[in-house]
């Protein structure tokens, strides 16, 4: 059985703490929620509590996520830490992930992506939200396979391209939903935001659009 981990949720309103801690703790993998307001709490849960995964916001009173992202990195390096936040802005994107963070969502997605995204993290991976587009890896320097694909193709998150190559294979949501280890809903509001990106409306077109601009099938 997979190791549980400490999940520690940092946002000064309580009602998103609570809610999320709500979710959290309905998850087989966790073993403990801790909970922080500021960016001091924060580091101190972290360390304290010896948090595994970090759920962060963005805008904190006494500064920002980005900030406490490094101070808890510095302090506890095998730390995995998440941005949780409103804004899927180009810049703090970046930021985030330059200051260390495994991971980027926002509070408008689907709350089975947000558990998906925090367990993807605790295992080792990193995962951007669906709300957040590959350009934003390209921009780095990291975009790999995005920068050859075409529009709209390059809009494709590094899941959602996962996803479609999962669909060239012709495997069934469930199927690929135990691939990901994510849930056959979390798929299908996945592919929702697919369809709509690279303007299809079903699994049968978009596999014969990927096809037509050479994406790989997955293996």
């Amino acid at each position: 059985m997979a190791q549980t981990k400490r999940v520690l949720v940092v946002d000064d309103h309580p009602v998103v703490r609570r809610g999320l801690r709500a979710m959290l703790e309905g998850e087989s993998w966790v073993s403990e929620v801790l909970e922080a307001a500021s960016v001091a709490d924060a580091v101190r849960e972290a360390v304290a509590g010896q948090a595994d995964v970090v759920a962060m916001d963005f805008a904190l009173p006494d500064g920002d996520g980005i900030e406490a992202t490094r101070r808890i990195l510095a302090a506890r390096p095998a730390a995995r830490v998440v941005m949780l936040t409103m804004t899927d802005d180009h810049d703090v994107v970046v930021k985030a992930l330059n200051a260390g963070a495994a991971g980027f969502v926002v509070k408008d997605d689907d709350p089975d992506v947000v558990i998906d995204a925090l367990r993807t993290a605790g295992n080792g991976g990193v995962v951007l939200g669906p709300s957040v587009t590959a350009s934003v890896l390209v921009g780095m320097g990291r975009g790999g396979a995005a920068r050859e694909l075409p529009a709209p193709f390059d809009r494709l998150t590094p899941r959602e391209r996962e996803i479609v190559g999962h669909l060239l294979t012709g495997e069934p949501n469930a199927e690929i939903a135990r691939h990901l280890t994510v849930s056959e809903k979390t798929i299908r509001n996945q592919l929702t935001a697919v369809f709509a990106k690279i303007g299809v409306t079903d699994r049968t077109q978009a596999v014969l659009r990927a096809r037509d601009v050479g994406m790989p099938a997955a293996h």
